[in-house]
């Protein structure tokens, strides 16, 4: 195999690496997991149930939030800070050392809640490595390959993290994770001979994020090395924090980068409020049980392997900015479900009783919110590097982590604005829409080759 294809392989596999932590970690075992002990904590010290319950939500969402921001207010210094070092690999290294560290921990929450917050600080510490070495890895995406190759190699990539997320997943609930009779998805208790009864197969998952992730990052460090040519020191903090004002100078005299990332800030936005909200819908509108939506869980996971490898071929055949489009319009096309199909009527007709069209539908949108999310990541990635500077991509993905995250807020808060003004659950999913649509225009300014070499 020659050491190009190794490179290429090994960047890849870093997204496999990945995945789990937050496939496994964010949302399907630790999050309800750590939700779960949590409000058995708070009631331990007098809460009553409800207020438990939403004490252990404000905890969760408010470590969340802090975590988000300090992804986003980072990833441009480090990646300044990775270019002018010539040493991504380096720091990749570094962060994914805190990141398997990290995850080793969870196993140590007791459902007793012994741990409880130093457990959760962990967590989000693992976190924000994993995304801070995720970022600087984005970054040398233009050093494998040159032309329409990015895109094929983009969509691979993250189509093969899609495949390690569904693998990891079904792994944990057939051999690891037990129910509260204490059996796994095969109805047996835990693997290894872990005690049911102190959720040692539940907890195992940090253990078994950690492994996991050292075992797929081994090929990434030993093939993917930085650039050769590249010179490698230790930079002085002036000359990276001169270099970052460049570069923000640089967007605003930079029509098409600049239109770009405030498109993608759109869109990326609304993606992830369907990420976060669509089970809320599963749930209060069309009455879903957890193994429903489990069920909707996993096919979106594996329509967004399967759609996004395809996506990547699209890319390297048409340009990232086609593929971005009809994402977005498809996303849309969920929004629209989403306000106008419910348990009773679909689009103001109404449905027999029992009717299962609402579930097909919904399952349905679960492979497009997968698919078309995926496409969107890794193809909005691919349009990165053609607006990067190959010797300044630390930069510029850092940007790019930057505007994915910097109004996180915005879609949450229309959809609360909006469900409180019009009192209806369904309607309030219309601002995401609008969110599309407005990155969709913004993204009409942006040039599909890039514009580095303006």
């Amino acid at each position: 195999m020659a050491s190009a294809t190794k490179r290429i392989w090994g960047w890849m596999l870093f997204d496999v690496a990945q995945q789990p932590y937050a496939t496994l970690g964010l949302t399907f075992i630790f999050g309800p997991y750590f939700a779960a002990v949590a409000m058995g904590a708070f009631v331990t010290q007098g809460l009553d149930a409800g207020a438990a319950s939403a004490r252990a939500q404000s905890l969760w969402g408010t470590s969340q939030t802090l975590a988000g921001l300090l992804i986003a207010l980072s990833a441009p210094f480090l990646g300044a800070y990775a270019d002018a070092s010539g040493r991504k690999t380096t720091w990749i290294a570094g962060f994914s050392v805190i990141t398997a560290i990290c995850a080793w921990s969870l196993w140590f929450l007791h459902p007793d809640g012994t741990n409880l917050l130093p457990v959760l600080a962990m967590f989000w510490l693992g976190f924000i490595a994993a995304e801070s070495a995720a970022n600087i890895n984005n970054a040398q995406l233009p050093s494998l390959a040159t032309g329409h190759r990015i895109g094929r190699i983009s969509g691979t990539g993250a189509a093969l993290g899609y495949w390690g997320g569904v693998v990891s997943l079904l792994l944990m609930l057939l051999f690891l994770a037990e129910n509260e009779a204490g059996r796994t998805l095969l109805g047996r208790p835990p693997a290894l001979g872990l005690d049911p009864g102190e959720r040692e197969g539940t907890r195992a998952v940090g253990p078994f994020i950690a492994l996991w992730f050292v075992l797929f990052i081994v090929p990434f460090l030993l093939w993917t090395r930085d650039a050769p040519g590249v010179a490698q020191r230790v930079p002085p903090l002036r000359e990276v924090w001169s270099n970052l004002a460049a570069t923000f100078r640089d967007v605003l005299r930079r029509k098409s980068l600049g239109s770009f990332l405030l498109a993608s800030m759109l869109y990326r936005d609304g993606l992830g409020a369907l990420y976060s909200f669509g089970g809320v819908y599963a749930t209060l509108v069309l009455g879903w049980s957890i193994v429903q939506i489990g069920i909707f869980g996993i096919i979106a996971a594996v329509a967004a392997a399967i759609i996004t490898w395809a996506g990547g071929l699209a890319d390297q055949r048409i340009g990232p900015k086609p593929v971005i489009t009809a994402s977005c319009w498809a996303l849309m096309g969920v929004c629209l479900v989403m306000v106008g199909v419910s348990r009773e009527t679909f689009f103001g007709l109404r449905l027999p009783p029992g009717s299962l069209l609402p579930d097909v539908l919904f399952y349905l949108c679960g492979g497009v919110i997968g698919g078309a999310g995926g496409t969107l990541y890794s193809a909005s990635r691919t349009l990165m590097v053609r607006h990067a500077e190959p010797d300044r991509a630390g930069e510029a993905f850092g940007l790019f982590a930057l505007s994915g995250r910097a109004t996180a807020f915005l879609a949450p808060g229309l959809i609360a604005l909006m469900t409180a003004i019009t009192g209806s659950i369904q309607l309030g999913f219309l601002p995401l829409i609008l969110l599309f649509l407005a990155g969709l225009g913004l993204l009409g300014l942006t040039d599909p080759q890039g514009d580095r070499a303006t």
